[in-house]
């Protein structure tokens, strides 16, 4: 009859439960890392539905939301050292950069990959203009070739493995450079300001619509590897993998020129690291060498 009274007198007096009430989580804040390899603004075109897929998708798997930040780094040097010292918590790197992070850090991890046309492999180019009487690399003995960054898989050491291969190195050539990007070693060939140089296969078809550039030398290349740094939590890492494979967002996949995500291995980047060490040999103090950019990329 006393309780009734007290609950009858006093209404806003509330029943506590024993069990605890769940707490919600802050939202999982993430940075998501590239190094310039276009203009900014086509980057982020390109890249925004892909981030907004991963925050969905990894924010589902992980229960809480996920908010990713997208950070263009300069050059290449400065992105490798950002996941090298865990300033950024994934990238997507080219596997040259993979490897050169992997050697400054060995705790990075590989989360996957990507697959075009069925593929972890692609071409890269060496090319020339149409006109310029260049139709293989011997015929560039005494020219002035145009590479992209000094860290580019494809931009640099596959392009110098393949001359060092076919006897060219930079002591027979007239000089060369280090143009940062691919679209700038492109339209430097087209230009004439460079007698050949090297692009992957996507700056080619995208650039050469007036079909004044040719191929002289194609090369495997292995496709890009999406790494994230030393200490990011395991369950973030497993669902950044999950959210990846399990992609099936065409748009998104469709905006670079990707099928899919696969699982990736360190194995799978060996033979980059092969031709890293040959293309060692081609350069020499007899060679006349420009670098362009910041940092010397």
């Amino acid at each position: 009859m006393l309780s009734h009274l007290l609950l009858c007198l006093c209404p806003s007096l509330q029943l506590v439960s024993d069990d605890p009430q769940p707490v919600a989580l802050e939202p999982l804040q993430l940075t998501f890392g590239l190094y310039q390899t276009d203009k900014a603004t086509e980057m982020y075109r390109k890249f925004m539905p892909m981030l907004e897929a991963v925050q969905e998708g990894a924010g589902r798997r992980m229960n809480r939301d996920v908010e990713v930040e997208l950070r263009i780094f300069r050059s290449y040097e400065e992105g490798i050292a950002a996941l090298a010292t865990g300033k950024v918590d994934f990238v997507r790197f080219g596997p040259a950069s993979y490897v050169l992070a992997k050697q400054r850090n060995k705790n990075v991890q590989l989360i996957a990959m990507e697959q075009k046309k069925g593929k972890t492999r692609f071409n890269g180019l060496i090319v020339a203009r149409k006109d310029s009487g260049i139709e293989s690399l011997a015929d560039l003995k005494g020219k002035r070739f145009a590479f992209g960054d000094q860290n580019s898989t494809i931009g640099r050491y596959l392009a110098q493995e393949q001359l060092v291969n076919a006897g060219l190195f930079a002591r027979k050539l007239s000089g060369y450079e280090y143009l940062d990007r691919h679209d700038k070693v492109a339209r430097a060939v087209q230009l004439g300001d460079f007698d050949a140089g090297s692009i992957k296969e996507s700056t080619f078809k995208k650039m050469n619509e007036d079909g004044s550039l040719v191929v002289i030398q194609s090369f495997d290349n292995v496709t890009k590897p999406w790494i994230a740094r030393e200490g990011l939590g395991a369950d973030v890492g497993a669902a950044l993998t999950q959210t990846l494979i399990s992609l099936d967002d065409a748009d998104a996949l469709a905006a670079f020129g990707v099928d899919c995500f696969v699982p990736s291995s360190d194995e799978q980047y060996n033979f980059v690291r092969s031709g890293m060490q040959v293309a060692l040999r081609f350069d020499s103090s007899e060679a006349t060498v420009a670098v362009r950019g910041s940092g010397g990329r």
